[in-house]
């Protein structure tokens, strides 16, 4: 019998693989925000850089041809890691080769939450302040952070975090927050999906993704996504399956950042204002409340066949 080889980091048999490799559950979501059309085939996401600020990644197959660079806030460790699963997730949904949105746009990890998914402030502030020194260095267009803190926790650090965000802001980044998973009440969006400066993202399937307020004139979130069962990289693919299914508006996020990777690398010259009003007006209205849907769910589609 001839000795046969096999491929380092052979994709594993899973059940959510269909015959040709291609992942039905992402499948699904891609669906669901008509991302399958002429444009995506052509931008990728080429020559766009997208910070993560997460629990950091692990070298998984689908990810280790677009990161490019990892810095550890938490632990001052040199070499990319994941020690929790959180940031790996968020990822591959953005870059994943064969799973996420903008398969050819590159990735910076930022680690700023530790093994439990918590984080210091100081972490999330030395992070944004990286990304300043840094951001003409590498091309850094946009910023996604899938996380948050609840506000009236601590005044002084929420400030803090919405002010470092209005500065990223400011300096043309397009920021990426999810909306936090904590309704179904009104004003339960987190910080810093609350900033004005933010592209809040809320779940089209989830009863507890965070809700914008009337009252106190919270219009967020500004669109919507699937963030129930998405599937993607696992950051123990060497020991178990390949990929793994999460939810939460934290999946959500990076839908959106992908997308917006994917309008960049078609036309680059957008400034963050542009690339915000291009998603909001690329949705379809779900005829929720603004407060539970914003402009609605997002269709690439749309956003990508956008006239100037």
């Amino acid at each position: 019998m001839k000795n046969v080889k096999t491929k380092k980091h052979a994709y594993r048999r899973n059940p959510y693989l269909n015959k040709k490799g291609t992942y039905q559950y992402m499948k699904r979501v891609k669906k669901i925000v008509q991302y399958y059309c002429e444009a995506t085939k052509k931008w990728l996401g080429d020559n766009i850089t997208v910070v993560v600020m997460d629990t950091g990644m692990a070298m998984h197959p689908e990810l280790k041809e677009r990161a490019i660079l990892f810095r550890d806030f938490v632990n001052g460790r040199p070499d990319f890691y994941d020690d929790n699963g959180h940031g790996t997730h968020v990822c591959g949904a953005i870059a994943g080769k064969t799973i996420g949105l903008a398969p050819k746009c590159n990735l910076i990890v930022l680690k700023v939450l530790d093994e439990m998914g918590n984080g210091d402030v100081t972490y999330s502030m030395r992070g944004f302040r990286w990304i300043l020194e840094n951001q003409e260095k590498y091309n850094i267009r946009i910023v996604n952070i899938s996380m948050g803190m609840k506000t009236g926790t601590n005044q002084v650090g929420e400030q803090r975090i919405m002010r470092g965000v209005e500065v990223l802001w400011g300096m043309g980044l397009i920021v990426v927050a999810a909306a936090g998973n904590l309704g179904p009440e009104e004003g339960s969006i987190t910080i810093p999906g609350r900033s004005k400066y933010a592209i809040t993202v809320g779940s089209l399937d989830i009863v507890r993704s965070g809700r914008g307020s009337y009252k106190n004139h919270i219009y967020k979130p500004e669109l919507v996504v699937p963030g129930a069962n998405i599937l993607s990289c696992n950051v123990d693919y060497q020991e178990g399956p390949m990929y793994v299914k999460k939810s939460g508006t934290s999946m959500s996020a990076p839908i959106v950042s992908g997308a917006a990777a994917l309008l960049l690398s078609k036309e680059t010259n957008l400034t963050n204002e542009e690339v915000k009003r291009r998603l909001q007006v690329a949705c379809n209205d779900l005829r929720l409340s603004k407060t539970r849907q914003g402009s609605g769910l997002l269709s690439v589609r749309k956003l990508m066949n956008q006239k100037n």
